[in-house]
């Protein structure tokens, strides 16, 4: 369940003061500087998956200051990625200063004074962990504090695309599986750390895990292309398909059950937005990797108890009205 809190029943005089005490209450102890003569609205919506906070900003021109007073009044023990959706912030810390735009992420330890200036209107997302969820040393941290990741390749590009997927999603989860997602997120957060410091080490669980989050994302993207084997997924991932199958094994399933799921499920929800006529079964079962119709019928009603057209004409409602 998202909260959300915002300045924008307030007059502008009034703004400043609930702004501040606003942001320190959802992160950590802050001083807030304003930078326009009439603050304009902010607003910040929050939620949390297990101990994970998710919270999006949009506000005007600011600076956030991290001091030493301020962190003596509690907040140390979290780590916090933002990523940058609009408009562009110098974050400082440990001696460091990173640019950041949109499209790209940065960390900062809220157990080290820190600053970010916001020069102009803003929005972003903040991803709040406690650091012993990490599961890396403070000195560790030192290795991505203030520097600047993009969020479109690589690790970082893996680990900004999970988050973003789990802001999406949030209030979906219950809270065991809540809590699972936000330990693969810290996972994915602890292998960029060691990346980072070029000591990755392959054996670690977090690496296994950050290892299986990646090749589920690989699979989600190619789930139309009925030639995506356990050789293909394997090789795109520089990895023996014994390994694949081992990762899949870990997480109580196996490759091939984990993407027909997947598939049935998109299928699934195509067919429930048919209206009118509607897309053929066969036609759906096509787009999302299904070469044998008969195959995609026996699959769909062994998981939902009903064949694909039983599904599409109970979604539409009665005599297909929807």
């Amino acid at each position: 369940m998202s909260l959300v809190s915002t300045t924008s029943a307030l007059s502008p005089t009034e703004r400043a003061d609930y702004w501040h005490s606003l942001v320190s209450g959802t992160f950590v102890p802050l001083d807030v500087t304003l930078h326009e003569r009439e603050p304009a609205v902010g607003t910040i919506v929050s939620q949390r998956v297990g101990p994970l906070q998710i919270s999006e900003v949009d506000a005007g021109p600011q600076a956030v200051t991290r001091s030493r007073r301020r962190i003596a009044q509690g907040g140390g023990q979290y780590v916090t990625l933002t990523l940058q959706h609009r408009g562009t912030a110098q974050l400082t810390q440990h001696g460091r200063q990173a640019l950041v735009v949109p499209g790209t992420f940065t960390c900062s330890d809220a157990g080290q004074p820190y600053r970010r200036e916001q020069p102009d209107d803003f929005r972003f997302t903040a991803f709040r962990l406690p650091k012993e969820d990490v599961g890396v040393s403070d000195d560790d941290l030192r290795a991505v504090t203030a520097t600047v990741f993009d969020g479109r390749s690589g690790t970082a590009g893996l680990l900004a695309g999970y988050l973003a997927r789990l802001a999406e999603q949030a209030s979906g989860f219950a809270p065991d599986t809540g809590r699972r997602l936000a330990l693969t997120a810290a996972d994915l957060l602890a292998v960029l750390v060691r990346e980072r410091q070029d000591r990755l080490d392959p054996r670690a669980p977090e690496a296994a895990r950050s290892m299986l989050a990646r090749v589920k994302e690989y699979v989600r993207r190619h789930l139309s292309d009925p030639g995506l084997t356990p050789e293909r997924i394997a090789a795109a991932h520089h990895i023996s398909v014994r390994y694949l199958h081992r990762l899949f094994q870990a997480d109580g399933t196996s490759v091939g059950r984990w993407t027909q799921r997947e598939r049935l499920d998109r299928c699934r929800r195509d067919l429930s937005r048919g209206t009118g006529t509607g897309p053929t079964v066969s036609s759906v079962a096509q787009s999302w990797g299904f070469v044998s119709p008969s195959h995609f019928s026996r699959a769909f009603r062994a998981a939902y108890g009903m064949s694909p057209r039983e599904w599409q004409r109970a979604s539409r409602g009665p005599a297909g009205t929807g």
